[in-house]
């Protein structure tokens, strides 16, 4: 039953950063993808530290470097995930990303499988991209940036839940990486770049991509094997790809699909073998 719990939880933590990314993505043309994440994190810290009430001042060394190291995880991972959303659509940009938790998942397995999986995987992120002098790089090079910054958040993410009680350390590191792009917010507002409907748009993403997936996955690592995440996280693709398509008019070739559809089976299948063969996740050596 704690299981069950911890696996809705994250199947709901997946389906609202989607539907986040998707609304943020309206704001991009009046605030850009950095401007869109500054008030993402404004709103995560604004929810999440009355309600968590951090005492900075309590914390011990052990507490503090994984939870600035996570603030910092939080500002890299979001500005180069939205910056791959802008360039090359968020179905491609998850599906990126997504290689995060597969490298996770493949680290913590010892079966003969693993090189099998990573070739389908690769096959499946060649198929995607079909590289050429056409392909955006740029984007393509910072969904892989949101790929490591998603394998940073897991294994943080678990430690500082093991570390700090409650919903402190998402909190603490919201607001980390809230300061941090506070110059960008100054900048915006100096060039009157934001306007009613950005905001709107932004606020919202803030609230679908940070406070409810940050609380749900710091409370369901406590609850669930780190395998059982990396799981459900193999559904991202396909639900930022109909989110595309429903919330942005995002339609992908049947090239895109089927490159889809080989990362999440390779990243679904790696860790199911992980499970099977009894091996010890990173996340779970922590």
């Amino acid at each position: 039953m704690k299981s069950l719990g911890g696996f809705a939880t994250i199947t709901a933590s997946a389906a609202s950063s989607q539907l986040g990314a998707a609304v943020g993505a309206h704001a991009f043309a009046s605030i850009g993808p950095a401007g869109v994440v500054a008030v993402r994190q404004f709103v995560a810290a604004a929810v999440l530290l009355p309600v968590a009430r951090p005492d900075p001042r309590r914390f011990t060394w052990a507490q503090w470097w994984p939870t600035i190291a996570l603030g910092l995880v939080f500002a890299t991972m979001n500005l180069s995930l939205y910056t791959a959303v802008d360039r090359i659509g968020l179905g491609l940009a998850v599906t990126l990303e997504v290689l995060g938790p597969l490298c996770v998942a493949l680290a913590g397995s010892r079966t003969r499988w693993d090189f099998l999986f990573v070739v389908v995987a690769a096959a499946g992120v060649y198929v995607l991209v079909l590289p050429g002098p056409s392909s955006d790089w740029l984007g393509i090079g910072a969904g892989l940036l949101a790929a490591a910054s998603w394998a940073a958040y897991i294994l943080l993410n678990r430690l500082v839940g093991q570390r700090l009680p409650g919903l402190q350390a998402p909190a603490a590191a919201t607001s980390v990486s809230a300061l941090l792009y506070v110059p960008v917010a100054v900048f915006l507002v100096v060039q009157g770049q934001f306007n009613g409907m950005a905001i709107l748009y932004a606020v919202a993403a803030g609230l679908f991509c940070s406070v409810v997936p940050y609380a749900a996955d710091v409370i369901a690592l406590r609850k669930v094997p780190a395998r059982l995440f990396g799981l459900v996280c193999s559904v991202h693709p396909v639900l930022a790809a109909l989110a595309g398509l429903l919330l942005l008019g995002e339609r992908l070739d049947p090239h895109h699909w089927a490159g889809i559809l080989l990362v999440v089976t390779a990243n679904a299948l790696a860790v199911t073998c992980s499970q099977w063969s009894g091996s010890p996740t990173v996340q779970e050596e922590t």
